[in-house]
């Protein structure tokens, strides 16, 4: 009697993965870097397209903003149309923006084509682990969804210099347009790939929550428009008016959500999240370190070249010992220090954060407010160690959340109901902190019409 054994023919691996993950890489990279590049290059945007000292962080914010709020409605779509559709749907609207913005005429113009970049990042972005999970399978899956960390961290190191380094470089008399028009060949890199892309689908189809959606956007746009280039001391009872209902409106949304998910739909964002304890925990410290340093950051960049005259290569430059620190900690953190200590890395990386801000501030409070704080490197480059060290210990508030549902499906296993607030914190926390006094800013902030002997930076 002969023993017969049956072979299961091993599945073929997927010919073009490897191309495939590089568009889905530089489409990640892509949108993260026009999050950061244009906060060095806003101050010479304003100075040649001119208008109120508060277009400064609209530029910022009105890209930020739409992305936070539709990110999800992003990966809902992806799981109703297929996700390879809708990727190249996202990089040929970002691209076609990116265009505009870097032909835009004035700066009411400029902000709308920001908020269409917004709205196609929030296309592009929650499609990126589902197509990886399509045409991916065993180690060189783990293998393909860790290379997302280290691409995104790259991405937010190299944007402040590189905006810097584009601006000041003046190709072809493009001073600031070339921070737009850099996205151009990176999206036609991608768009010429993605047909190597292979077409994926929620194996349960989500509804769309239009009306979750509006309420968000209507509620967190009434709480930070009147935040844009205020005054917090000199805001008039209609501005925090105008708050209030925002936040009755932000109410209104939660109450929303509880009843979608109780009718056994799909809502935007999941509320038996907040069931478990670990996940507000994570999302509110997560948003408040994300604030601060998001923050921080706009102030000295906007410091540098509108109280000091800094050119923007030389802003930019300024931000390179913060990326070189978060850099170097996050690469020592992610693959030594968080396998031994865990969360702890969390609390060591806030303590350095903290050591780092309070030495820029004491640097500030020394230098001459006429002449380029050289000190402020270092303690930048400490804030960058922090940043680094805290980043790879931060838990992910969908950590709790399965991730055999779909890809990235609505509200759990799709952690943009974490990055979301993120984001526009990340926004609040600019428009709060980089406003100098109404008494010492001019219409128009250029360098040569800002007050000798002003302040340094603004949160004084």
């Amino acid at each position: 009697m002969t023993a017969e054994r049956v072979l299961t023919p091993t599945p073929t691996a997927y010919r073009w993965r490897w191309p495939a993950l590089t568009a889905l890489l530089l489409g990640e990279a892509m949108n993260l870097l026009d999050a950061t590049i244009v906060q060095v290059a806003a101050p010479a945007i304003h100075a040649d397209l001119g208008g109120s000292v508060s277009d400064i962080q609209w530029f910022t914010t009105a890209y930020t903003l739409p992305f936070a709020v539709l990110l999800i409605t992003g990966g809902r779509l992806g799981d109703i149309a297929g996700r390879k559709r809708l990727f190249v749907i996202g990089v040929t609207g970002f691209m076609i923006a990116s265009a505009a913005c870097a032909v835009a005429p004035s700066v009411g113009l400029l902000i709308t084509f920001r908020v269409v970049q917004g709205a196609a990042a929030a296309v592009i972005i929650p499609q990126t682990i589902g197509l990886i999970k399509t045409m991916f399978a065993g180690p060189e899956m783990s293998k393909a969804l860790g290379s997302i960390g280290p691409v995104m961290g790259l991405a937010a190191v190299c944007g402040p210099v590189l905006g810097g380094v584009l601006t000041h470089a003046n190709l072809f008399g493009s001073s600031w347009r070339a921070a737009f028009l850099v996205n151009v060949p990176v999206s036609l890199v991608v768009l010429a790939i993605s047909p190597r892309l292979m077409e994926n689908r929620a194996p349960e189809r989500p509804t769309l929550d239009l009306t979750g959606t509006l309420l968000a956007m209507a509620g967190i746009g009434l709480v930070v428009h009147p935040l844009i280039g205020a005054d917090l001391s000199a805001m008039s009872g209609w501005s925090w008016a105008v708050i209030a209902a925002g936040l009755c409106l932000l109410l209104v949304f939660a109450l929303h959500q509880r009843s979608v998910a109780a009718a056994g739909r799909s809502p935007l964002v999941e509320p038996s999240l907040f069931a478990h304890r670990g996940f507000p925990a994570a999302l509110v410290t997560s948003t408040a370190f994300f604030a601060v340093t998001g923050g921080l950051m706009t102030v000295i960049v906007l410091q540098l070249q509108l109280g000091l005259g800094t050119d923007a290569l030389k802003a930019g430059l300024t931000l390179a010992p913060w990326s070189v620190g978060l850099a170097v900690a996050s690469w020592v953190a992610g693959a030594h220090l968080v396998r031994r200590y865990g969360h702890r890395m969390m609390s060591l990386g806030l303590a350095v954060l903290l050591v780092g801000a309070l030495a820029a501030v004491a640097v500030y409070h020394a230098a001459d407010p006429d002449t380029y704080p050289t000190p402020l490197l270092l303690a930048l480059g400490v804030v960058g160690l922090g940043v680094g060290l805290f980043s790879p210990a931060s838990p992910s508030p969908s950590s709790r959340c399965s991730p055999r549902r779909s890809a990235r499906p609505p509200g759990c296993s799709m952690p943009s109901s974490s990055w979301a607030p993120r984001w526009v914190w990340r926004s609040s926390a600019a428009s709060i902190w980089a406003v100098p006094p109404p008494a010492t800013r001019p219409r128009r902030c250029t360098p040569s019409s800002w007050p000798s002997g002003s302040p340094s930076p603004w949160w004084w």
